[in-house]
């Protein structure tokens, strides 16, 4: 691998930091809105389409799914057209996808734009943190603060805003989820900038990744740490943003109040994203850290197992706090590499296999729950995951370079 040197790198900054930071915030948002906006209204669309239940459940698998089987060849789209131009064309599946959708009737060609759409966002949820790595001085701290948080703000706003759109266009679910096209449309303007700019720079054909033989990624061990410390807090935001609520309701509190908890638990990851890049940068370890996301994640849901209605503001509370680990899991990927190109092929192992796993946590949840009748055992082995994601994490804690574990 090489990192660009000379010209080649100062035209990698097309116009300047300010609009790299614009054109960061503005992807970020827009990554998750396709995955967290439909289950506030599924009732509504499934009713509308005339889908079945089983069609339906494969909706809710569809992000995990996509983001993991496109996300896989991401890297492969940026050796060919570029990694500017391969996020640029996955905004434009986003947008293509999220737009159109709303306009269908049929519940099947609902479901391909909808995997359009998601696809697009696996293509960026692999490149963004390349491209930041090469288009930033500080090894990425200052883009991927902002980068992080804006995922957890995007994926928040969405499900927050879906429902009370809906009902206040007039436009029921159509409304509601078309809205996320419209806003995914202000980052398609940024991006098409800087890709026409580094494709007209000598060389440049939109930030190309280079490769040499750097050895197979999974001969990393930070990297298959990694991707376990990444899967394992992905599994459990899906499971919480699935079951927690029902949990909360089942304890026997309203349905607006475990909403209102289950926005607090998401919230949070905000704060987790605007701090933890920093952290990392500035700390010789952050194994304190990792331990202490493992233990509020199983006092968390020893609270849900025990007394979940008693103090249920404060099981949010220790499981938002614990979810901290997905930010870290996403700053990582950067201030683990060196050479961008090392960082592409990084994100390109760690998330398709990170989000496959967590495509597992749902389903399981489900199969158990319908089996067992109640949280108990659920709970239990959520507890366990706990211990799994402390020892993943303690494993990436100290500043080792994947570059050095590959030979790059």
């Amino acid at each position: 691998m090489s990192t660009p040197s000379g010209p080649a790198s100062r035209a990698a900054r097309p116009l300047g930091a300010s609009f790299a930071l614009v054109a960061t915030i503005l992807i970020a948002i827009n990554l998750r809105p396709g995955a967290s906006s439909v289950g506030p209204v599924l009732e509504e669309l499934t009713s509308d389409l005339s889908m079945s239940t089983g069609t339906a459940g494969f909706m809710t698998a569809l992000p995990g799914l996509c983001f993991g089987a496109v996300g896989a060849l991401a890297v492969v789209l940026a050796r060919r057209v570029g990694m500017t131009t391969g996020i640029f064309l996955g905004l434009v599946a986003v947008v293509v996808g999220l737009v159109v959708r709303v306009l269908v009737d049929d519940a099947i060609v609902f479901l391909l734009l909808t995997a359009l759409a998601l696809a697009g966002m696996a293509i960026g949820n692999v490149l963004v943190p390349a491209w930041i790595k090469r288009h930033s001085r500080d090894g990425g701290v200052r883009l991927m603060t902002f980068y992080s948080s804006g995922l957890t703000l995007g994926g928040a706003m969405s499900a927050a805003l879906v429902a009370p759109v809906s009902g206040a266009t007039g436009l029921g679910w159509r409304g509601g989820l078309g809205l996320w096209g419209v806003v995914a449309l202000t980052a398609l303007l940024p991006w098409a900038v800087i890709a026409f700019r580094e494709r007209q720079t000598p060389g440049g054909r939109g930030s190309r990744t280079r490769t040499v033989n750097v050895g197979r990624i999974a001969s990393s061990p930070t990297a298959v740490a990694l991707t376990l410390l990444f899967g394992v807090q992905s599994m459990n935001a899906y499971v919480q943003f699935g079951w927690l609520p029902q949990i909360y309701r089942d304890a026997g509190l309203s349905a607006g109040l475990a909403g209102i908890l289950m926005s607090l638990l998401t919230a949070l990851g905000i704060l987790g994203g605007l701090m933890m890049p920093t952290v990392i940068a500035r700390s010789p370890t952050i194994a304190p850290w990792m331990v202490s996301f493992g233990v509020l994640m199983v006092l968390g849901y020893t609270g849900l197992l025990l007394a979940p209605a008693t103090v249920p503001w404060l099981w949010a509370i220790l499981l938002g706090v614990a979810g901290f680990a997905f930010p870290t899991a996403i700053a990582l990927i950067t201030a683990r590499t060196r050479d961008p190109g090392v960082t592409a092929r990084l994100s390109g192992f760690v998330q398709p296999l990170g989000y496959a796993l967590a495509a597992i946590g749902p389903f399981a949840v489900g199969l158990i729950h319908q089996v067992t009748g109640d949280w108990t055992l659920i709970l239990l082995l959520l507890m366990a995951s706990g211990i799994v994601l402390t020892l993943a994490g303690l494993r990436v804690s100290r500043p080792t370079w994947v570059d050095d574990e590959l030979g790059a």
